[in-house]
């Protein structure tokens, strides 16, 4: 593949921001620069591709998100539109005529949000049984963090007898769907390709599944192995459960097969925010509920040791500033009896203080900020923080200050993996009641977009290769309707990602929906 891409603002990311004309060989960057220059280099098999003025850059890396999960969302049914328990139940009831529901084959919800709910409170079993008694039914809290099941699901995992009103939260929610019978790998091979299908069109191009453990990585080796993906994955294994996975998938580790490798191992501190499960060290608004936290410095030690020990990444789940404190004080510990630069990230680090900064930046850690939560779940905060700490959520502004490196995520299938909406965000702190949180933690628009592009490709240690348009990386870009450095704010959101193109190839494009 011979091709040069002309006539466009061509964002290249790397200090000279604007180049003329890109050429493309072999999916790499052959050479970028000036039209004049690029244009000498033409063959008689060079494609010419005028891009009539519009944009090319970079496309977007996901820095955490679940592709697994997204997959699983084409075969389960959504909720997120729901603003009441009987909505709930008739979306739920319609799906059933739809679908084969036995002992093996269950009837999931996922989306539902209690603070959109009329009710305001979670569902019980006993809005389940009005769906169906002698069906299994399990629907999903939006934050994957909690959910509810129905009597027969209760009777089938012998927990009739525990007076459980359906609803559990966090590991005692996690244990119960493990039990949900898997699909087989053929028919997940079919909806992986969907998930890859959603991730092209919103321009993403590297994507991770961020709690992966043997049956995920079975799926991912299987699919990968009998379809050819267009799409890099990066799977971060589940530390508590399958520990010892990447000793048994050698050939996986930091090394691309049919597109799969395993990046390093992901860990879960604490909860939600949303929920009032992320571990905070003030308690919530109105509470004196602090949250849960999944583990003692002990155990945290021997997960981080471990890791550090497999020279493997590790990627650990804080919301809360009490996680983020535990997650400092013990890494700080287990980093002087190493010599070695794994980049340890924070997920989601949604309530962090000030006054953490430096010590995060001291240990390396980067940052890897659920900015989304602002628009989707700012209002929300507001009600279970108060408004001091509520503005200070994903403080991105105050990471750039202290020079801290951090990325951007939208932890699909809790969001949709909307990149551009997820810029938008970070730039303006929107909430959905149109409430400006946290004026001084706005950042500017370059800036976010690195945060989803070359700041994601030094999470993965992939800085080489992908995140900016230069000689030698591979030609992962897309082309977009309008430029998000030049067009008002308010649009970026709504910009069309009108081609995504990887190492050269077109994988999307938005007038052949390929």
């Amino acid at each position: 593949m011979d091709e040069i891409y002309y006539n466009g603002d061509i964002i290249t990311l790397e200090k000279e921001l604007y180049k003329e004309a890109i050429h493309i060989k072999d999916g790499k960057i052959y050479s970028i620069g000036k039209y004049d220059k690029i244009i000498k280099e033409k063959e008689e098999t060079t494609k010419l591709i005028d891009l009539k003025g519009k944009t090319l850059m970079p496309s977007f890396i996901d820095a955490h998100s679940h592709i697994t999960g997204v997959a699983n969302t084409f075969n389960i049914v959504s909720l997120n539109e729901c603003k009441s328990f009987s909505e709930i139940i008739n979306v739920m009831k319609k799906a059933l005529s739809n679908k084969k529901i036995d002992d093996n084959h269950w009837l999931i919800g996922y989306g539902y949000d209690n603070n959109n709910l009329v009710e305001r409170i979670h569902p019980d079993k006993d809005i389940l049984n009005k769906i169906a008694t002698d069906l299994p039914i399990l629907i999903t809290h939006i934050s994957g963090h909690m959910g509810v099941v129905n009597d027969k699901v209760l009777s089938i995992l012998s927990l009739s007898n525990n007076k459980s009103n359906g609803y559990f939260e966090e590991s005692s929610f996690l244990n119960i769907t493990k039990n949900i019978p898997k699909i087989n790998l053929e028919d997940f091979k079919e909806l992986l390709i969907k998930a890859e299908k959603e991730y092209l069109k919103n321009g993403i191009t590297t994507v991770q599944d961020g709690l992966m453990k043997e049956l995920e990585f079975e799926e991912l080796k299987y699919a990968t192995q009998n379809h050819k993906f267009n799409i890099d994955i990066v799977g971060y294994v589940d530390m508590k459960n399958s520990i010892n996975l990447p000793d048994k998938e050698k050939k996986y580790l930091k090394k691309y097969i049919n597109r799969l490798k395993i990046g390093g191992y992901k860990l879960i501190l604490d909860g939600s925010p949303q929920a009032r499960t992320a571990w905070v060290k003030v308690p919530y608004r109105n509470t004196k509920e602090y949250g849960i936290h999944e583990y003692d410095d002990e155990k945290l030690e021997y997960y981080i040791d471990f890791a550090y020990k497999e020279n493997m990444q590790i990627l650990v789940h804080c919301n809360g500033d009490a996680a983020a404190d535990q997650y400092i004080r013990v890494l700080d510990k287990v980093q002087k009896k190493y010599n070695k630069d794994i980049r340890p990230v924070m997920i989601h680090a949604q309530i962090l203080r000030y006054d953490q900064l430096s010590k995060i930046k001291k240990l390396g850690i980067i940052l890897s900020f659920f900015v989304a939560h602002v628009y989707y779940f700012g209002d929300i905060h507001i009600k279970n923080l108060g408004i001091s700490r509520a503005r200070k959520i994903s403080c991105v502004n105050s990471s750039i200050k202290n020079n801290i490196l951090f990325t951007f995520h939208q932890d699909s299938p809790v969001v949709k993996p909307d990149m551009l909406n997820t810029i938008w965000c970070a730039v303006k702190r929107k909430t959905k009641n149109n409430v400006t949180l946290g004026k001084t933690e706005k950042i500017n628009v370059l800036d976010a977009i690195k945060a989803v592009t070359i700041n994601s490709a030094k999470q993965y240690f992939e800085e080489d290769i992908k995140g900016s348009l230069k000689k030698g990386k591979l030609a992962d870009m897309i082309i977009l309707d309008k430029n998000p450095l030049k067009c008002d704010e308010n649009e970026i959101k709504d910009i069309k990602i009108l081609k995504t193109i990887k190492e050269g190839k077109v994988v999307y494009d938005i007038e052949k929906m390929v």
